[in-house]
């Protein structure tokens, strides 16, 4: 407690000593909005008492990774609604409906339908199968040690590809509200998200979460009806009014569009070929399934009726603000492109990239003081996302890995509970450094690769391992390694790592998503092998299949371990 005392003075003291560095004449990226900074301020303080008070109420492992299991339904829906709206979801999919249109709706509805999935055929046997993480699902009749460790590997590789894109997001917000270089804001951010979970655990994420969608929703509401009233609430007359403003937009995509005499509410402005948009589309739909930080979210309530509740609500949430960032999108064409105040002309993109779509909008539309308060809207958007998936990825390492994998289950809570808040200390060094090598790539395409694997490695072995009693051990091992390595690797290989970042001439694979190919590999390769795996122990785990239906079912020995 006295580590966490001295963080939370020292983090305002050394964050308003950058910002006043970033005021010096001469080494400021953007001037200083000290509205948005005050409010900054406020969010972060705020979130740091609530840090504060959940490390004293944070005493086993179950409050750490669960929150005790006291959290409702309605919390829940809107912590998970909180941990889903991502920066990816306000800053990148509002930027790709900036800069491509119509297409850029592909992400909305794509991360909107995978909800359906969930609710019909996972939130109640997660809640009644599962303690802490989804291995304990998967791993309830399959052997610990393999499945538990490949559970951990494909977590990690999504947690990792997440944050990527969050710490994007928040690098380039910090950097236009502070002024701050780039490598600094993204440092900032990640200091912040460690300090959450390795002291808060799930107490703090939860409610950071729920303030932060609380607010999301409000800012963007706001956002969306003052664009809208722009034009009279005519919805014709807005879209048409954005149509007009793309000719007399500065930005390259724009001029493109016109050059080429384009429709920007048509398609194919984003995704062009067909086995490119199944592959995407495949990839948001099912990833949300098998996102460890949001099947996380199911374990902090009591039961599995309020599973259920919490679903339906974050659907509502979720759903409603993804119409809203279609109205930003187009709002930002109309009112932000057209204007030179936002755009840097000479290069034809808009200040701080496309990403900042949004927060330029807020500006246009309420000014400082709404570009304040939207700024620290996006900042907790962030640090929300950040935080859930910063404590899902070390959940793996110190749970899956070292507690059950490593330690057979043999090893005390206080001793876990050490190696998880390393491990977050660890992976947020890591978000750091990757943050920075990515700083340029759009956040909601980085979200749709991690997305891509957690359809791969994640949903097939959860979904087989709930609604078949012929998978095996032997089967989710390989088909689930089939899934996380191809995606991997098919990623490596796309242009957006292969030539993006390596500075190679040629993508070695054609496509930029590969669920289609990686998915497909994965729930073929479980079924398979399994088909074929006529050991002993595949007939013992297939006979466990029954009673875990019944516990599916029922929640018999809800609150006990997960073992045979």
């Amino acid at each position: 407690m006295n580590q966490l005392t001295g963080a939370l003075l020292s983090l305002p003291v050394a964050l308003w000593g950058s910002a006043a560095w970033a005021a010096e004449p001469g080494k400021a990226d953007a001037g200083l909005n000290i509205t948005a900074i005050v409010m900054f301020f406020i969010f972060v303080v705020v979130t740091l008492g609530i840090t504060y008070w959940a490390a004293s109420r944070t005493k086993s492992t179950k409050d750490f990774y669960a929150a005790g299991g006291g959290i409702t339904g309605f919390q829940n829906g809107l912590a998970i609604a909180g941990d889903y709206m991502s920066a990816a979801s306000f800053l990148g999919i509002s930027a790709m409906v900036f800069a491509k249109g119509y297409d850029g709706l592909i992400y909305s509805i794509g991360f909107l339908v995978g909800w359906p999935v969930i609710l019909f055929l996972m939130a109640e046997q997660l809640r009644n199968l599962g303690r802490y993480t989804f291995a304990d699902i998967v791993s309830f009749r399959l052997s610990q040690v393999p499945i538990r460790t490949l559970s951990a590997m494909g977590t990690l590789c999504t947690v990792i590809l997440y944050l990527i894109a969050q710490m994007v997001g928040a690098g380039q917000l910090i950097k236009t509200l502070f002024g701050l270089p780039y490598e600094y804001a993204v440092i900032v951010v990640g200091v912040l998200m460690v300090l959450y979970v390795a002291f808060g655990g799930m107490i703090a994420t939860t409610w950071v979460q729920i303030i932060k969608a609380v607010l999301l929703l409000t800012g963007a509401s706001f956002i969306a009806l003052v664009a809208l009233n722009h034009t009279g609430f005519n919805l014709e007359l807005f879209f048409k009014t954005a149509m007009e403003s793309i000719k007399t937009s500065a930005l390259a995509d724009h001029k493109k569009v016109v050059a080429d005499n384009k429709d920007i509410f048509a398609p194919g402005g984003l995704v062009s070929d067909p086995v490119s948009a199944i592959s995407l589309g495949l990839a948001l739909m099912f990833g949300t399934a098998g996102l460890p930080h949001i099947l996380m979210r199911f374990f902090t309530v009591p039961n599995a009726k309020e599973a259920r509740k919490s679903v339906f609500y974050a659907t509502g949430f979720i759903g409603y603000f993804y119409i809203l960032t279609f109205i930003i999108g187009f709002g930002a064409v109309m009112m932000v492109a057209p204007n030179p105040q936002y755009m840097d002309t000479a290069k034809g993109v808009l200040a701080g990239g496309n990403n900042m779509a949004a927060i330029h909008l807020a500006h246009a539309t309420g000014g400082d003081l709404f570009l304040g308060f939207i700024s620290a809207v996006a900042f907790a958007t962030i640090l929300a996302v950040v935080s859930g998936l910063t404590l899902a990825g070390a959940s793996a390492v110190s749970h899956d890995l070292f507690a059950n994998a490593i330690c057979g289950g043999k090893v005390n809570e206080a001793t876990e509970m050490k190696v998880s808040k390393i491990s977050a200390l660890v992976i947020g060094m890591i978000a750091i450094w990757l943050g920075i090598q990515f700083e340029k790539q759009n956040v909601a395409f980085m979200v749709g690769l991690a997305f891509a694997i957690a359809a791969s490695a994640n949903f097939p072995i959860l979904f087989l391992s709930i609604h078949w009693k012929g998978l095996t051990t032997r089967g989710a091992m390989i088909g689930g390694s089939l899934g996380l390595i191809t995606t991997v690797v098919m990623v490596v290989l796309s242009k957006t790592v292969w030539v993006d970042v390596l500075g190679n001439k040629a993508p070695l694979f054609p496509y930029k998503d590969p669920a289609i190919f990686s998915m497909t590999l994965a729930f073929v390769g479980c079924w398979i092998f399994s088909k074929l795996d006529f050991s002993e122990q595949a007939k013992i785990e297939r006979a466990r299949f029954d009673a875990q239906q019944v516990r599916c079912e029922v929640g018999i020995g809800i609150n006990e371990a997960s073992k045979h």
